[in-house]
């Protein structure tokens, strides 16, 4: 994930801002931790929301709370009171489709002008119910008195906009901004407005149902009256941008909450489903769809799963990649929704600010203010080495899921500028490696999915000078090859076909004489720009095993080393291993877990028929899910290892939810299963299939191959793994290979 760099000589940016030692890397905050606010999320389209557990959004250093629209926040403060006081939290909780947030609140001790007490805790329950539409939040307010006589109670509403852009959330000051209009006051509504520096207006519209008793451009007060056993409803919508009042909100409401309920289930309907006999890993899994759900936005395209809230809710290739790659077993639709939208924004010249060359694959794209002004440069921003190997891997992938030659035909330029890219500009020093160098010292210092600056080092610690070519990165471009291979020879050219086959192989014999390291017992890191291998430890190596470019004799060797109590913490395999000496299970990516990462290593676990090794991977990240709030794996956690009766140590600023993370429980079962399909035989193919120890039972339905679908389940008997066929349509079936 991005931890953006800005240029220091920019005028708008506070030099104070910059990293200690030199270093000029982005850097999210860690004033709070968002692992202890257990913020609760809500996300629709371009439109994402973070309230604490009462339902409020509380701005200050660190806190992403509030309501954001492109990079954009129009909601930071939201704050509820019952005369003067906030109320006692009983509970909250996100519905499991992710459409609805429910806060339970009871009324504080109230004393008298005597001091005496007046109405004692728990007689008032008020009953927030939040949900986020099309760029609109929103919110019935509930009030009931169980108490034995009438009640008066004030409710308070504060409110504000400060429309700052997300990066100036992150951390980074702006010495100019634009102007910030008066606030325009009805009787039951306000408009709350900006216009930046681009030009641009941006604006909050908040409406109230009924009329509230005050209302000022920073809160709405209601004097409410609930008779004994009765109660009352307030109503509230927040707009981005412009919006008619509605006519009555208590029916908006409702007509509005039964779309997005309809959305959310038409999204759940795409593609298989998965069932289990352990309630826990149920409740996981479906976290995981409805997190995949969530965050995937709707495009011209088809659907697009945006990065992560808060600090990624937008467009990043490699996230979406990785994503539709971990979900095309059981949904092959987002990988086209993928695919389209790349192919559609790819380079096609140079522009060096943006990391830009022709064929190259978008990196992130940002929308905010500061983007537009080119404060940031990732207004369109293509740094990332991995996004364009990556494209041409999923088309290959989604031809091999799918057969769908005919959308692939539709893109196949762009799949030949992307394999074009890695000939002309991925090789940078002509030494048949794909290395990485920013154009600009604006752009990301590192490159590849560890994007941290000191994320790619050797032995001693020293950071390595680029170009930098990863081990992953030739993994991926390996992966690109066959890819290419089939995807020509689906298109009748076989000579072509061929060719790329040819390069593969040349490429793993070439590559494993270069990383291959017999002292370490796995693949390097990286090479530098002096071609010194980074003889360290680390997950890339799984990569390698992910897209089939290790040596069939090397695969023991690196499982081996991955799993070693160095490497695996029990909960998953470390970015980078215990004995290295940048390891840090606190950093973000020199000795940390992500769940992604893991995902992908057991899939190559899985490759080479290590498939016990991936169960151990599924169980760890498994039983982390269960200490997790909402059972929903996040960005990731830190690397310390695993101890008897305890959870995973969390990191601070981790996004939550995450779209690779939220797959990877998804990917993690047909790496176990061995699950492949054959579009030509309308097979779907089970490799020597196991389960982890906590799954005794799993059914997967609605697996589609071809023009049909099967449901299939397993049992567990022991160490082996019982098939049983429950249903098809169409001329489906299902192979098991020893």
């Amino acid at each position: 994930m991005t931890l953006s760099q800005p240029n220091p000589a920019m005028a708008d940016l506070d030099p104070g801002q910059m990293l200690s030692q030199g270093q000029t890397q982005f850097f999210i905050p860690a004033t709070a931790s968002l692992a202890e606010r257990r913020p609760r999320t809500l996300k629709h389209d371009e439109s994402f929301a973070v309230f604490d557990h009462s339902g409020d959004a509380i701005a200050g250093p660190g806190s992403p709370e509030g309501l954001y629209y492109r990079d954009t926040r129009h909601l930071s403060h939201l704050y509820l009171t019952v005369n003067g006081l906030r109320p006692i939290l009983l509970s909250s909780a996100v519905r499991d489709d992710n459409t609805m947030l429910t806060c339970d609140l009871a009324n504080p001790d109230f004393f008298g002008e005597d001091g005496r007490l007046a109405v004692e805790h728990d007689l008032i329950h008020l009953r927030r119910t939040r949900f986020l539409w099309r760029g609109a939040v929103y919110e019935r307010v509930t009030v009931r008195n169980f108490d034995t006589e009438e009640r008066t109670i004030q409710v308070d509403i504060g409110f504000a906009a400060d429309f700052a852009d997300l990066f100036e959330i992150r951390g980074m000051t702006r010495l100019r901004r634009g102007v910030t209009r008066d606030p325009e006051v009805g009787q039951a509504q306000v408009r709350l407005s900006y216009v930046g520096r681009d030009d641009l207006e941006r604006s909050t519209h908040i409406q109230f149902e009924p009329a509230p008793d005050q209302l000022t451009s920073t809160g709405a007060r209601f004097d409410v009256t609930v008779p004994a056993g009765r109660r009352c409803t307030l109503f509230m919508r927040i707009c981005c941008n412009e919006a008619e009042p509605a006519a009555s909100l208590s029916f908006e409401f409702l007509k509005t909450l039964r779309e997005a309920m309809q959305g959310a289930k038409q999204a759940h309907a795409r593609g298989g489903s998965i069932r289990s006999s352990n309630a826990l890993f149920n409740e996981v899994s479906r976290r995981s769809f409805s997190d995949i759900a969530m965050l995937s936005t709707e495009t011209d395209y088809g659907p697009y799963p945006y990065a992560g809230i808060p600090w990624f809710s937008t467009v990043f290739g490699r996230d979406a990649i990785i994503t539709a790659l971990e979900m095309l077993w059981l949904d092959p639709a987002l990988a086209r929704g993928v695919l389209g939208y790349l192919a559609a924004h790819q380079a096609t010249s140079f522009d060096p600010a943006a990391d830009a060359e022709p064929g190259k694959i978008l990196h992130e794209v940002r929308r905010g203010e500061m983007a537009e002004l080119g404060e940031v440069p990732f207004r369109h921003y293509y740094g990332s080495i991995d996004s364009t190997p990556l494209f041409i891997m999923l088309a290959g992938a989604y031809l091999d899921r799918t057969g769908d030659i005919g959308f692939l035909h539709g893109i196949m330029p762009q799949i030949e500028a992307a394999l074009t890219w890695i000939d002309e500009h991925g090789d940078r020093d002509g030494d048949g490696f794909v290395e990485y160098g920013r154009l600009t010292d604006q752009g990301l210092q590192n490159q590849g999915w560890k994007d941290s600056h000191d994320s790619v080092f050797h032995a001693d610690g020293s950071i390595a000078r680029g170009p930098i070519a990863l081990a992953e990165v030739q993994a991926y471009v390996y992966g690109a090859w066959q890819a290419a291979a089939s995807l020509f020879e689906a298109a009748g050219d076989a000579v072509r076909a061929t060719g790329y086959r040819a390069r593969a192989d040349e490429l793993r014999h070439r590559f494993d004489a270069a990383f291959f390291d017999a002292t370490l017992n796995t693949y390097v890191l990286a090479l530098d720009g002096d071609k010194r291998p980074c003889r360290v430890r680390a997950s890339n190596a799984g990569h390698v095993l992910y897209t089939g470019l290790a040596l069939d004799e090397r695969a023991a060797a690196v499982v081996s080393t991955l799993m070693a109590p160095a490497s695996f913490s029990g909960w998953g395999v470390r970015t980078v291993a215990s004995t290295e000496a940048r390891y840090n299970p606190m950093s973000y990516h020199n000795g940390s877990i992500w769940p992604h990462d893991n995902a992908l290593i057991a899939a190559g676990f899985s490759r080479y028929g290590f498939r016990r090794e991936a169960a151990r991977i599924f169980e760890g990240l498994f039983s982390a899910a269960t200490y997790v709030d909402l059972m929903r794996l996040p960005e990731l956690f830190c690397g310390f290892p695993r101890r008897r009766s305890q959870g995973p140590t969390f990191y601070p600023v981790a996004c939550s939810p995450q779209a690779w993370s939220a797959a990877t429980p998804l990917s993690l079962v047909q790496s176990c299963l061995g699950l492949g399909f054959d579009v030509a035989k309308e097979e779907i193919c089970l490799r020597e299939p196991i389960m982890p120890a906590f799954l005794q039972q799993l059914t997967v339905r609605g697996l589609q191959i071809g023009a049909g679908a099967v449901d299939i389940g397993f049992d567990r008997m022991e160490d082996k793994v019982v098939v049983r066929p429950m249903g098809r349509s169409g001329s489906a079936r299902i192979v098991t290979i020893a």
